[in-house]
């Protein structure tokens, strides 16, 4: 009937992008780069990912956040590890795109760079803030798992090495006094039989301490 008609012209899908205006096919639309998304269809220009976000994919709609603790610039195509001075940790990435390095928490240890806080282990500690290792505990003195501090050994238990997770009961018929390294005394209701080296006491109790 002598009318005219024209193709619709279909927007770029999400993800995509193109400057090209008027394009015969949807070859046009070409996917953005990694560190850039498009979210909506129809776009001229794919946009930088914002700092704290990353986009390691080509393609893609949206931008992920940057687990804490990374570095994640403007336009990040990967997570960066931080890079934390030791005794120091990353647990934030602020809008810049820059982790902020915060003290290490009493009773842990911080290596530095990426590396979260690790809580000391048994028989160690962390007295202060911003350490980068933890401490062995001395003999006759024992610590949990994430202590600041040791704590010594109760009467009738020992702690002979360093580093001890818990102070070990002495053998019967033995006692001990207060951060004891060796049990060398005979419990209530015994006595010394004659004086000895305490090791020798402690190697053979029953030979030494008499009901």
């Amino acid at each position: 009937n002598g009318s005219n008609s024209s193709a619709a012209c279909e927007l770029c899908p999400a993800g995509t992008a193109s400057a090209t205006r008027g394009a015969e096919s949807g070859d046009a639309c070409a996917p953005c780069e990694p560190g850039h998304f498009a979210a909506t269809p129809g776009l001229s220009k794919c946009e930088r990912c914002s700092a704290g976000f990353y986009q390691k994919a080509s393609g893609a709609a949206e931008c992920l956040r940057c687990k804490p603790g990374s570095l994640c610039p403007l336009g990040a195509s990967l997570e960066l590890p931080a890079a934390c001075e030791p005794g120091t940790y990353a647990n934030a990435t602020d809008d810049d795109g820059d982790p902020d390095c915060f003290d290490c928490q009493a009773g842990s240890s911080c290596s530095g760079g990426a590396a979260p806080p690790a809580e000391c282990s048994p028989g160690s500690v962390a007295a202060t803030p911003g350490l980068a290792k933890c401490e062995r505990c001395e003999p006759g003195t024992s610590s949990g798992a994430g202590s600041e501090s040791c704590s010594e050994c109760a009467a009738g238990t020992y702690a002979a090495n360093s580093g001890q997770g818990q102070c070990v009961p002495c053998p019967y018929p033995l006692s001990s006094e207060r951060g004891a390294v060796i049990c060398s005394v005979c419990q209530k209701g015994f006595y010394l039989l004659q004086s000895a080296d305490p090791a020798d006491v402690f190697k053979s109790p029953t030979d030494y301490c008499k009901p």
